[in-house]
């Protein structure tokens, strides 16, 4: 995460620019919905780890009059490219409403592309040109935010799940989050993310959260696995097309979690699995099950430096790489859990924690929710 910039005074010297991806999250196990402004407080303090072409935040809990649909978040860089997606939007599902996102003016958030959200349901039946029969609703709305991302000219959907939403762009994410009134909406949970691109571009559709139905991923480091991870994501019908490493962890966790049935720690087990030379060391059980999982899961191991939190409607989850090479640090007081790559992130939106620890490498912290209000 460092920027080398050459200087004019001496050909030899370098300023080094030290930056580097801010996480944050939360999470109310029993389901009490706190405002955006409470986790844009707490990412605004890792505003350093940033350099202004990045912010998004995830929210869940945030759409309960259309709890039972799915929300569209698009982004279009003409009309054309709205009308388009909106007649393939229409041909393929119902549209109970639709809208432009809230934004307000912003003299920091500029070249905005056109953003808009749709409140629908999947269209099942058999004349849809997407839907295979006894295909679920969620396998449906899969392959039609692939069919829009690779096939509409110009459109982007950036969040698809259920009573929830992303919210993201180019610029620090207590910009973004003033730009998209995020202290109008409520949640129980809410990540966000500060970018400090490193290999990519920084544009709309590259800022983080990525998201597939309700998984959102925020993520500091570098996924170098990114080429085999993809492949093997295409193999199943996933799309990469935001331009962005990450991107292949959301649809990862889908893959794992939702179609192939493996529990959320198993997953991350796949993904940030212990070393060749830990698993021969290990008790025969656990021996067993961790050389399944890297004979099995070997493409969707994830490699480089991590630190991650994704987020789904039951739950929060903080992951590591396999020797932490990015920080992230937890806090627990009563009923809400903290997650962020800063502990002052924390201590800012709550001063003084029952507890306060550091994950381990590759030992996920899952914490699921208890109900909704």
């Amino acid at each position: 995460m460092f920027n080398l910039k050459r200087t004019n005074h001496k050909p030899w010297d370098y300023r080094k620019d030290i930056s580097g991806c801010g996480l944050s999250g939360l999470i109310n196990t029993n389901g009490k919905r706190v405002s955006g402004e409470v986790i844009t407080r707490s990412i605004r303090t890792q505003h350093d780890r940033g350099n202004g072409l990045g912010g998004g935040f995830a929210a869940y809990g945030i759409y309960p009059d259309f709890k039972d649909h799915y929300a569209v978040h698009v982004m279009c860089d003409s009309k054309t490219a709205l009308n388009n997606f909106e007649s393939f939007l229409k041909e393929v599902t119902v549209i109970d409403q639709q809208e432009r996102i809230p934004t307000r003016a912003s003299t920091t958030i500029r070249n905005a592309p056109l953003l808009m959200r749709y409140f629908v349901k999947p269209d099942l039946e058999a004349d849809n040109p997407l839907f295979d029969k006894g295909m679920s609703e969620d396998d449906f709305m899969v392959r039609m935010v692939m069919k829009i991302n690779l096939d509409v000219p110009g459109a982007f959907v950036f969040s698809s799940g259920r009573n929830m939403g992303a919210f993201k762009g180019v610029g620090y994410p207590e910009d973004i989050a003033d730009f998209f009134r995020l202290d109008e909406y409520e949640g129980y949970i809410w990540t966000a993310h500060n970018r400090f691109p490193t290999n990519t571009p920084g544009w709309w559709g590259g800022a983080h959260p990525f998201t597939i139905l309700d998984w959102s991923i925020v993520h500091n480091g570098e996924i170098s696995s990114y080429g085999i991870n993809k492949r093997y994501l295409e193999m199943f019908g996933y799309h990469c097309t935001l331009l962005t490493d990450t991107e292949v962890v959301a649809y990862l966790l889908d893959l794992l979690i939702r179609r192939h049935g493996l529990p959320i720690e198993i997953a991350c087990l796949a993904l940030a699995p212990p070393f060749w030379n830990e698993v021969d060391r290990m008790e025969p059980e656990r021996k067993k099950l961790c050389e399944a999982i890297r004979m099995v899961y070997a493409s969707a191991l994830l490699n480089g430096p991590f630190a991650v939190l994704f987020a789904f409607n039951g739950g929060l989850v903080g992951l590591n790489d396999r020797i932490k090479l990015r920080p992230l640090i937890a806090a627990e007081s009563g009923e809400t859990v903290y997650m962020a790559s800063e502990e002052s992130a924390i201590r800012e939106i709550c001063p003084d924690p029952d507890k306060v620890w550091m994950p381990k490498a590759g030992e996920p912290v899952v914490v699921k929710l208890n109900k909704t209000e």
